[in-house]
């Protein structure tokens, strides 16, 4: 049986359902017994090269920006999301096939940032991403609290894929400069414990 799985999804503000929703695959169903299956149907699939999709994001951000009411969204929470839309990107880079954002589920609380395949292995990641350095990095601030929420998560997606298949969880830590135009400095800590 075939299915389709998305390869690339906007992370713009500007989308077709509404202000700061990006379309994005909340649920992943796998149709066949073996999640190698699965990856290697997503690796046959094309897929639009990055430079295309960061730029037609990127154009769209700015249409947004200059056309629609500014975001009222914290700052915190414009950093963080700019955080996730560069670590997919960066992850992408490195092979990743992304294939849900912010998944949450209904029977427990928190969500996971992304989670995609990398070759033959589901990864659960966080992002965090930091203004500065001076702080708390982005990797420590993953505490026990949020490793119970993501693990409880994790363990609600899980129940849709073949029990055989091999997960981790990894952390992608992201800071930018103090200039706006900077290039972001992304660290990924793979196979990270989700053990409290």
């Amino acid at each position: 049986m075939m299915f389709f799985v998305p390869r690339i999804a906007p992370f713009s503000r500007v989308s077709f359902f509404g202000k700061g929703r990006a379309f994005f695959p909340r649920v992943v169903r796998l149709v066949t017994a073996k999640h190698a299956c699965y990856a290697r149907i997503c690796r046959k699939t094309p897929v639009l090269p990055a430079f295309f999709t960061r730029a037609a994001i990127r154009g769209l951000d700015w249409l947004a920006e200059h056309t629609l009411p500014p975001d009222k969204a914290p700052p915190h929470q414009r950093i963080g999301r700019r955080g996730e839309e560069d670590a997919y990107f960066y992850l992408r880079k490195l092979g990743y096939t992304i294939v849900a954002r912010n998944f949450r589920s209904p029977r427990c609380r928190g969500e996971i940032d992304l989670i995609g395949w990398d070759q033959d292995i589901l990864c659960f990641i966080e992002v965090k991403t930091r203004s500065t350095r001076d702080v708390k990095p982005g990797e420590a601030a993953v505490d026990r609290h949020k490793r119970r929420e993501v693990a409880a998560v994790a363990r609600e997606y899980r129940k849709q894929i073949p029990p055989s298949c091999q997960w981790r969880f990894d952390v992608v830590s992201v800071y930018y400069g103090h200039s706006k135009i900077s290039q972001p400095q992304i660290e990924v800590f793979r196979n990270s414990s989700l053990s409290a």
